[in-house]
């Protein structure tokens, strides 16, 4: 592996490792992420402690798999310090694991903000990790950023209600939304001939009743068929009931929103019971994000359908590190050995409007200030342009504090790349900007 440094901000594997100090031997040590990582510089006269809560272990595990290298990169962004309002600030960034559960995301962000005293939160991956955190920095009044939740589970999931005044004057959030879903799944759907008969497994947690709530409808009035078997809970290992339901039905296509380990279960399941044979379209969302979760299904892996929110083709780059879409991407691959995660753009993105927000504050120490800046801030992330002072609307209700990002729809496949899967572009309806590399073929599982 070359030890040269990448380009435009880039990390060795050698300055991965060291600015991170997580990794000894190739293997991850346990904890260790949950430290101080910090930026000074040589004369501070101030220090902002910057939060960050993601899944680094439990069923989302491997939302925060890239974590070490993005810390690395914003770490670096920032050894020399903000100049903001006059004042040279050194910044420290405070990473906590919520383990994929909500209990212990309510309990890291507690201690970030009460043991810490952090100036701002980021929060990322679930509602499961991210919910929590945006709660507990609403009540403590601690500015809070989330991604990489659909912005409905997190909005209406804490109990908002479009068209009431918001609860939320501390927390904010971007995130694709059932609206970029139903475009992308409306888009990619119809390169497949099918019957439209749709089977869904929705889950009984936040982001699966947002889905059945929002998407299932839509669905429906562009002439698809849904089957629904109800709403099931995180964690079962028999779906054997649902996949007879499904075969009886002939549902062609099959669209779901599990926690990963779930999915397993359930295709396995589904493929020894003859589901996968029926099967044209597997669309899946939540869980096959990443290559690790589809390579570790083996061959019924192979040809199903998924959505990315960033990948290294997005023609956009970081504010903070000035690294391209590309450049993160392959830095990645150079640093860790292992293939992109779409998290990377995402977790990175977050650092991004940190960076931008603390600035247009005026004084980051100020939590009012910072809450202020961010009703108007732009700025510019790997997963795109973001804007606050044009949030997203549902059902034409302009919804306070939350920007909509894309989703853009594709599929797994074998033989596109050196690794053993990778996903290729199949639409861009929701970002025309993104290139489209392929169309979708039907599943052969």
């Amino acid at each position: 592996m070359s030890k040269r440094k990448l380009q435009s901000g880039g990390l060795t594997r050698r300055e991965m490792l060291k600015s991170t100090g997580l990794v000894l031997g190739g293997l991850a040590i346990p904890g260790v992420l949950e430290s101080c990582l910090t930026s000074t510089t040589s004369t501070p006269s101030g220090t902002i402690k910057i939060g960050y809560v993601s899944p680094l272990t439990g069923p989302a595990a491997g939302f925060g798999e890239p974590d070490p290298y993005v810390i690395g990169l914003a770490q670096k962004a920032f050894k020399d310090g903000l100049s903001i309002g006059g004042t040279n600030y050194s910044v420290e960034i405070v990473s906590r694991d919520g383990q994929s559960t909500p209990s212990v995301g309510s309990q890291r962000a507690n201690d970030l903000i009460s043991g810490q005293k952090v100036d701002l939160m980021l929060a990322t991956s679930t509602p499961e990790t991210v919910n929590p955190v945006s709660d507990a920095c609403e009540a403590a009044g601690v500015p809070c950023i989330s991604t990489v939740v659909p912005w409905e589970a997190w909005y209406l999931g804490r109990g908002a209600k479009p068209g009431q005044p918001s609860p939320f004057k501390y927390t904010f959030h971007y995130c694709f939304g059932v609206e970029q879903f139903f475009l992308a799944y409306t888009h990619l759907w119809p390169q497949v001939s099918t019957n439209k008969k749709v089977g869904v497994m929705y889950p009984n947690d936040a982001d699966g009743n947002a889905i059945r709530g929002a998407l299932a409808p839509l669905l429906k009035g562009a002439g698809y068929t849904i089957v629904d078997p109800g709403p099931y809970e995180d964690g079962t290992n028999d779906y054997t009931a649902q996949i007879q339901k499904f075969i009886g039905e002939d549902c062609q296509i099959f669209n779901t929103f599990p926690i990963p380990p779930d999915f397993a279960t359930f295709w396995q399941q589904a493929k020894s019971q003859g589901y996968t044979k029926h099967v044209k379209i597997g669309q899946i969302a939540k869980t096959g994000l990443f290559p690790s979760q589809v390579s570790s299904l083996g061959a019924i892996g192979n040809g199903l359908a998924s959505g990315v929110y960033w990948a290294p083709t997005w023609p956009y780059k970081s504010s903070l590190t000035g690294v391209t879409s590309k450049q993160l991407g392959d830095g990645y691959e150079s640093a860790t050995g292992k293939q992109w995660n779409q998290q990377l753009g995402a977790s990175l993105s977050l650092f991004d409007v940190a960076a931008a927000v603390l600035k247009a504050s005026g004084n980051p120490k100020d939590k009012s200030k910072i809450v202020s800046a961010m009703s108007t801030l732009t700025v510019e992330t790997p997963i795109g342009n973001l804007d606050w002072s044009k949030p997203a609307k549902f059902a034409g209700v302009t919804i306070p504090n939350v920007v909509s990002t894309p989703i853009i729809g594709g599929q797994w496949k074998q033989g596109v790349s050196k690794w053993p899967v990778d996903f290729v572009i199949c639409e861009n309806s929701a970002d025309p900007n993104v290139p489209i590399a392929s169309t979708l073929q039907p599943y052969s599982g």
